[in-house]
């Protein structure tokens, strides 16, 4: 899995779907500042990454889940992936909006589940897990069980491991934040003193902004 993990973030930083800048950081919707993006929506337009990543979850769930009846993923930026992965197992596929709809049949799932499914969920991001969980807490209100979820990438954030932890979702991510640095710091992309910039973020990423004013 390590093997895995640093493919994946070499991949990841050579087609800047990982951007990371210690001294610029980007502002997240949520006001978080971060010297860190992720895009993994870029993977899309590579097609020797775009089927890397899809045999990869593929292999992951394989390797984890048993007795599947369908894929789940989460908009906007699982919908292909999971697409991909329900059409190469043959199994049914949905995916989970943000929010309702606001007209028509006001659908929050789209497609249809049948009662007592066993769902995989497939993320393409997880950074604290609130997001990642409404996906979770909509298949479950649905009627269906959520036997676990696979991700292409996630921070890692304590906070999110303790919120998987509580909803009883096993969560398997094929790269995470320490891996990317490790990689970056190994192909030149940042040097010592960045990674050090880089690991402080992680500790407590809602405040680190404020050394920034």
């Amino acid at each position: 899995m390590k093997i895995l993990k640093q493919q994946l973030a070499r991949k990841l930083l050579d087609i800047k779907a990982i951007k990371l800048q210690s001294t610029n950081p980007f502002t997240w919707a949520s006001g978080w500042k971060s010297p860190i993006y992720c895009d993994n929506r870029k993977t899309l337009s590579h097609p020797p990454i775009r089927n890397f990543i899809k045999l990869e979850l593929i292999r992951t769930i394989f390797e984890n889940y048993e007795s599947i009846d369908s894929i789940a993923g989460i908009a906007t930026g699982a919908i292909a992936q999971g697409a991909m992965i329900a059409e190469e197992l043959n199994l049914p596929f949905t995916y989970i909006r943000s929010v309702p709809k606001d007209h028509g049949l006001e659908n929050l799932i789209e497609g249809d589940l049948k009662p007592n499914a066993k769902v995989v969920i497939i993320e393409d991001l997880v950074s604290t897990g609130e997001s990642s969980l409404r996906a979770v807490k909509a298949i479950r209100d649905a009627g269906c069980q959520v036997i676990g979820m696979v991700a292409i990438f996630t921070y890692g954030f304590l906070i999110a491991e303790e919120k998987f932890k509580a909803a009883k979702v096993k969560l398997i991510a094929l790269c995470n934040y320490d891996t990317v640095l490790e990689e970056a710091l190994e192909t030149n992309y940042i040097n010592s003193s960045e990674i050090k910039i880089l690991q402080e973020w992680k500790k407590n990423p809602s405040q680190w902004g404020n050394q920034l004013k």
